[in-house]
């Protein structure tokens, strides 16, 4: 198998993307034809789609090197529904992109399509308290505790500190300066984090198990982008407890973290607190239990690694997509640098939902079918995983126009207020009952870091080519990490 990353669909996906005229407000009405997706009996016959030949190891690798081409070519070679093989699962996959059969998948009874999280690469690492990675009655308890931390009210109390992070991240951006935006948005949403969610309002000094569980954080999140390491994640394809190399790294965080979890716990909750960590302290379940040690560091760390990590990569594939489309760029600072604060708060708003909607950090979200399911004109078996196609849906040309491009307008409707996406049309963060309890908290953080960014820098618009998308832990970045040059400053 070739690699996909320099496949003719690739390369002229990513170009499409980059030599597109500008858009007027699109109708968001699904024109895609219907297609029957639902459970059905054992009599019926099965019938499976195709999908690429390569081996597990080839489309692993093929994945791994390009995720948003991979599933891209395997959509246009074969449709909305193929067949697929990934090291993370031993039985053959089944994906699809169809808007009906995502709706079919997330509105289906938990029993009868139960998230595969529990296998997820970050098992190993978050551990199986986590949200994550809990499936059935545990995940929907756990999730109730969790609810209140990230419901609107709270995220709000918030904002003030998100603003004075990036304005401190942005104070050191000097003009002519050329750097990958990647690497210092995660410093940004790992502040936030820290603040938001651990209540630590300052770096402290080496004595402190806080600052030592940061620099744990930025050492194995830097580490992550080793080759070493995802030699090190493929070891523990599968597994759920860690091994070698990632066993290692997990042993550093946890020496860090359980001790600031019993200091924080024996220092009682301080009234008014409103950070993460304080509220979980104080949650109790139904029978009046508190979380455990292990849930809280559980939670605590798959807040912060996969809250952080899928924040900092969306606002680096905004800003790689802004800098290659100087129309939508120059509009949205034209606006934020305005008086209609409301247009600029729209404009804010479609820009994030662009970003999002053509580089995904989440190529595919999976489930288990435990009964055979209907997919189209295929049937699949019991105990087949579907993998719902974050990519296919979004770049669907029945959906949206001109699917490649990079155009914030198709969000903006004729009374220039934003329009809010279809439900089973732009799905990254998942859907259902799994839909991420973090997005609410990750849409602030990118509205007050883009319009910050966008009001006070000027970044060179740039004709080099799309960055490639890379696969980093569970998410998509950047190849070059989103580098950007500062053109000046107002």
């Amino acid at each position: 198998m070739t690699a996909l990353a320099d496949s003719p669909s690739t390369q002229k996906s990513l170009a499409a993307a980059e030599s597109a005229t500008p858009a007027s407000p699109a109708n968001l009405e699904p024109r895609y034809a219907p297609s029957p997706a639902h459970q059905v009996g054992g009599d019926v016959a099965i019938n499976l789609p195709s999908g690429p030949s390569g081996s597990t190891l080839q489309q692993t690798i093929a994945f791994a090197r390009d995720p948003y081409g991979y599933g891209l070519e395997n959509q246009g070679r074969f449709g909305d529904v193929w067949a697929m093989k990934l090291a993370t699962r031993k039985e053959t996959m089944l994906a699809t992109s169809h808007p009906d059969h995502i709706r079919s998948v997330f509105t289906a009874a938990p029993a009868d399509m139960p998230s595969l999280t529990g296998d997820s690469p970050l098992r190993p690492i978050v551990g199986p308290y986590s949200v994550l990675t809990l499936v059935g009655p545990e995940h929907l308890r756990q999730r109730k505790l969790l609810l209140p931390p990230f419901h609107g009210d709270a995220v709000d109390r918030y904002m003030k500190m998100i603003e004075e992070v990036t304005a401190e991240e942005i104070s050191s951006w000097q003009p002519g300066a050329t750097f990958p935006l990647a690497p210092r948005m995660q410093a940004v949403t790992l502040d936030i984090i820290m603040k938001g969610v651990l209540g630590i309002q300052d770096r402290g000094s080496w004595a402190t198990h806080h600052r030592r569980f940061r620099e744990a954080i930025r050492f194995f999140l830097n580490a992550s982008n080793n080759s070493a390491f995802q030699v090190a994640e493929l070891m523990t394809a599968r597994r759920r407890e860690p091994t070698g190399l990632l066993k290692l790294f997990v042993s550093t965080i946890d020496r860090e973290l359980y001790p600031l979890i019993q200091a924080r716990r024996a220092q009682g909750i301080s009234p008014g607190s409103h950070d993460v960590f304080s509220l979980l302290l104080a949650a109790k379940d139904e029978d009046g239990q508190p979380m455990t040690d292990q849930e809280l560091r559980d939670e605590l760390l798959t807040l912060i690694l996969a809250g952080h990590e899928t924040t900092a990569n969306s606002l680096a594939w905004t800003f790689e997509r802004l800098v290659r489309n100087e129309g939508p760029y120059t509009r949205l600072r034209e606006l934020v640098r305005g008086d209609d604060q409301q247009a600029a708060d729209a404009y804010v708003d479609a820009t994030i939902h662009e970003g999002m909607r053509v580089r995904p950090v989440i190529s595919f979200v999976v489930r288990m079918a435990e009964k055979p399911w209907r997919f189209g004109e295929y049937v699949v078996p019991a105990r087949t995983p579907i993998a719902l196609s974050i990519t296919g849906v979004h770049h669907r040309e029945d959906v949206y126009a001109d699917a490649h491009a990079f155009k914030p307008e198709r969000w903006i409707g004729e009374d220039g207020t934003f329009q809010k996406p279809g439900t089973y049309t732009w799905i990254p963060f998942g859907g259902g009952i799994r839909r991420c309890l973090g997005a609410t908290l990750a849409m602030a953080e990118q509205r007050v870091v883009l319009q910050q960014i966008a009001k006070r820098v000027d970044l060179a618009i740039t004709d080099a080519p799309a960055e490639r998308p890379r696969q980093r832990n569970v998410t998509s970045i950047p190849a070059d990490g989103g580098t950007v040059t500062v053109a000046s400053r107002s």
